[in-house]
């Protein structure tokens, strides 16, 4: 995990009193591209931003999932037109109103080009876990390893790398795959997956990690 020199000795520090432990990828890896919607990825949107680099990253570990026939799941968030779905969400987040169903919004990037084997699963909070059928499908496939990807770093792919552990899934975090909308938030929550809950990795050591297996 490429750290700047302050977050390397903290993690220096972190090692010491026991975290930051490495999970590694199983026998058996899927790749969750989370919310990487049109809401998310037009930057025109109250919600969105310029997110090319990691959808551009995306599609290259998608690429390598595909070619090695491995499951992909993708997630989107969806309301009803009265935000009945959103609870407190929505009050907290006011700018969710504009992801409703029937809108483009809600669909997801054209560049992933998801194919109709590819599971799609349909959400209202921040993981991909909760309230969603997401465990059912990963248990079906003999999932063992989470690659979560998508958007953003602080909120959607941090809840489910934290569910994804508590799942009993080995989580891992290419880090070239997600992005948020400030840098702050988004170091400091990869520095905190990598602590806590999975392995934070180079997109090239995912790609190298999968093409070894046997």
């Amino acid at each position: 995990m490429a750290l700047s020199d302050a977050a390397a000795g903290a993690l220096g520090d972190y090692r010491r009193k026991g975290f930051a432990g490495l999970v590694g990828i199983g026998r058996r890896p899927a790749v969750v591209v989370v919310d990487a919607i049109v809401g998310f990825t037009d930057a025109t949107c109250p919600l969105g931003s310029n997110y090319d680099t990691a959808i551009a990253a995306i599609v290259r570990l998608l690429g390598a999932a595909r070619r090695l026939r491995l499951p992909v799941c993708f997630t989107t968030t969806a309301y009803d037109r009265h935000m009945r779905e959103a609870g407190v969400f929505v009050e907290k987040v006011p700018s969710l109103k504009h992801l409703q169903r029937g809108s483009p919004l809600v669909d997801l990037d054209p560049r992933l080009k998801r194919r109709a084997s590819e599971i799609l699963v349909e959400k209202q909070f921040a993981s991909a876990f909760f309230g969603t059928p997401l465990s059912s499908h990963l248990a079906t496939a003999s999932v063992d390893t989470l690659l979560v990807t998508g958007f953003t770093t602080s909120g959607c792919v941090r809840a489910t790398a934290v569910d994804g552990l508590q799942y009993g899934y080995r989580v891992i975090v290419p880090r070239e795959c997600v992005g948020d909308r400030a840098a702050g938030p988004h170091e400091a929550n990869l520095f905190d997956i990598h602590a806590k809950y999975g392995d934070v990795m180079a997109l090239k050591d995912v790609l190298a990690a999968l093409r070894s297996r046997p």
